[in-house]
């Protein structure tokens, strides 16, 4: 897949772009570009092209609007301790878009292409990208069912999209988010999309959210659809529990069952944890076994994962069987230095010892 430039003619200038960029939010400001390529069941891909952003125009019978059939990715780039600008562990990103591709049935976009479009667009935009520790340049490629019909079977016709947004951390690290241990929904069932990054577990998962704020909760803790007491993922990030204290201290996570989403900052985790002589493990725990450690003193810390926040701690759990608070409620040590740490690498002023960071400028 080649890539075409036509950059915008007319970008945000610089006065404007780095008044944005000084107090980014997240999602409330966008770049001068992206990228949009084609696909057809004749055809295959298109080159991609480079295009000022804008709008786009769909024929209101395009089967992504009736069926749901979509994907997308997040991941970002960093701005370096020289100034320059590094992307985090894109292949990763490339590799986990083609299988949520498979999964929904829509076309695999070869990963060397992807990770092609994400080095355009923040080349032509590197002026986006923040340059505060803990701020990032967060790029979303995503890719629609974009045939014309209103027949239920898999689209003859996709369109990948790539589009960027500057962005502060997700969480305040410093404040610890609430959450409420949903028993009533669920996010995924075993055979399902659970491990697909699609719209459609997000869009099934917000009436949950609601629920969650309605109890005072920032976030929703998912169970497993079978037994209903399995803890899976918080929200759409990972879970980690803290158990013990200083350098003996284990770091715990979740299997990966087929219903959680394989996190990239997960996975990540789970190496700067051996890396700074934790140890780890991965299995299953139940809220009984959450509720019961956090009381013993067992389990000291809890955080979640992901993309867009890096690592948020969490300070109380709620449930319909009661309330209970982590430690003294607020991000532990443990916590903050696996945070400080990934940062590090993704700033670069911690060596990547795993070759992580994908250089762009």
């Amino acid at each position: 897949m080649k890539i075409q430039l036509k950059p915008s003619a007319n970008p945000v200038p610089d006065v404007e772009r780095r008044e944005r960029v000084s107090a980014p939010g997240f999602g409330k400001y966008y770049t001068d570009n992206m990228v949009v390529a084609n696909w057809s069941e004749a055809d295959g891909w298109s080159d991609a092209e480079l295009v000022p952003y804008a709008p786009i125009t769909l024929d209101p019978a395009t089967a992504v609007f009736h069926y749901g059939q979509e994907i997308f990715e997040g991941l970002k780039a960093y701005r370096q301790a020289d100034g320059g600008v590094s992307l985090f562990r894109p292949q990763e990103n490339g590799a986990r878009f083609a299988r949520s591709a498979a999964r929904m049935a829509l076309p695999e976009l070869p990963v060397e292409d992807f990770v092609a479009t994400v080095e355009a667009l923040v080349k032509q935009d590197a002026g986006w990208v923040p340059n505060n520790p803990g701020e990032s340049l967060y790029l979303r490629p995503f890719m629609i069912a974009s045939e014309v019909g209103l027949g239920v079977r898999p689209s003859n016709a996709a369109m990948y999209l790539l589009i960027a947004t500057p962005a502060a951390a997700y969480f305040n690290a410093a404040k610890p988010v609430s959450v409420w241990i949903s028993t009533e929904y669920v996010r995924a069932a075993p055979g399902g999309t659970g491990e697909a990054k699609c719209g459609g577990n997000y869009a099934a998962s917000l009436v949950a959210q609601k629920a969650a704020a309605k109890e005072g909760c920032d976030q929703v803790v998912w169970l497993d659809a079978v037994e209903r007491k399995w803890v899976e993922e918080m929200g759409g990030m990972n879970l980690f529990f803290v158990k013990g204290s200083g350098d003996k201290a284990t770091i715990f996570t979740p299997s990966l069952t087929g219903t959680l989403l394989p996190g990239i900052t997960r996975y990540s985790l789970l190496t700067v944890a051996k890396d700074l002589g934790y140890n780890v493990e991965e299995g299953m725990i139940s809220v009984d076994q959450w509720r019961a450690g956090v009381a013993s003193g067992e389990i000291t810390e809890v955080f979640a994962c992901g993309t867009a926040a890096v690592i948020s701690g969490i300070g109380e759990a709620k449930s319909a069987q009661g309330n209970f608070t982590i430690g003294d409620g607020k991000p532990g040590p443990i916590t903050m230095k696996l945070r400080e740490h990934l940062l590090g690498i993704q700033h670069g002023t911690v060596a990547d010892a795993h070759g992580w960071m994908k250089r762009v400028l």
